[in-house]
């Protein structure tokens, strides 16, 4: 199978995505990474990668992996723009399967593993709030805000994934479609492309969003809605620990909320309580090469102040 994987960015979210590549990379993948983006090329990137037309830019990384940057027009806020970039980067790169992932998201897992797990369905992972059960107020009201849009949902079970990473085989793009459609119909009846839900740094509703909230996370629910939409293609979830949210190894660590690996103040965090978690020491981890966001002096210094900060929070907690 070959796979290409993509991401959206802008701002210093570019900090994320090129040590993201470099987990891939580490990893062993060896194929095409498209990077949607908006504003100015990254400054990792201005010297070294090549313009190919107008809106893209591509430069070669380490083993095989190539970094595609295409500049991206749209309205819509990032995090509701996945589905039509997934089928965008499907259709560009002529792949097998597309993976997406957040530009929060590391990789600690071989690629091998990756690419036999998108064989074995769309692939996701646990939400922190997984499971919903069947009636669940926001599951309900998925159900009866997409029948008047001509979409019927067959409960599958009570799993709710989270759509920081996202993998799709060819045969299976029809969920992309309608994870779009519904997306589209979503967000539509809150107002425009640019509402999002929690932490996700696009406009916000006072309201509620839909009822009991069903569409609080937009592109998350509508993933998980079309799911259900969709109970002909196969599904793959993978458990909670695999984005650090639960014991054990985490294979793709997400840093989801608002404070990311390459903005918080680990010591000062630490002495009011809160330590590092699992995945700030992973994106340290992978912050060395072979695109260096930072430079070595700062990824030592970080180092240290995470594992400053993480015997530190041994002794002080939050009350």
């Amino acid at each position: 199978m070959r796979a290409v994987v993509c991401t959206l960015f802008e701002k210093h979210y570019h900090l994320g995505v090129a040590v993201l590549v470099n987990s891939l990379a580490r990893a062993g993948f060896a194929g095409e990474f498209h990077a949607g983006f908006r504003g100015p090329l990254p400054p990792w990137a201005a010297g070294s990668a090549t313009q190919r037309d107008a809106m893209t830019w591509e430069m070669p990384v380490e083993g095989g992996l190539r970094l595609v940057l295409k500049q991206v027009e749209t309205d819509a806020h990032f995090t509701n723009f996945k589905p039509d970039f997934m089928l965008e980067t499907l259709t560009a790169s002529g792949a097998d399967a597309v993976l997406y992932c957040d530009p929060d998201v590391v990789v600690n897992a071989t690629w091998i593993y990756l690419e036999e797990w998108l064989s074995c369905g769309v692939a996701v992972c646990d939400d922190v709030n997984s499971p919903m059960a069947e009636n669940h107020p926001r599951r309900v009201g998925w159900r009866r805000f997409f029948a008047e849009h001509g979409h019927a949902l067959r409960y599958r079970g009570s799993r709710y994934a989270n759509a920081g990473v996202v993998g799709v085989a060819r045969e299976n793009a029809r969920l992309l479609e309608v994870w779009r459609d519904l997306l589209a119909a979503a967000t539509a009846s809150l107002g425009g492309a640019d509402v999002v839900g929690i932490g996700s740094g696009g406009r916000m509703l006072k309201g509620a969003y839909g009822f009991a909230d069903c569409f609080r996370q937009p592109d998350q629910d509508t993933l998980n809605a079309a799911l259900e939409a969709c109970p002909e293609i196969p599904v793959s979830f993978l458990g909670k620990q695999a984005m650090g949210f639960d014991a054990g190894t985490p294979l793709l660590p997400h840093a989801t909320g608002s404070r990311k690996p390459w903005t918080r103040r680990f010591v000062r965090e630490a002495l009011s309580g809160r330590a590092p978690a699992r995945v700030d020491k992973y994106f340290w981890k992978f912050a060395d090469g072979p695109l260096w966001p930072f430079d070595a002096s700062r990824v030592r210094a970080t180092r240290w102040r995470v594992t400053v900060a993480a015997a530190l929070g041994r002794f002080i907690r939050r009350t």
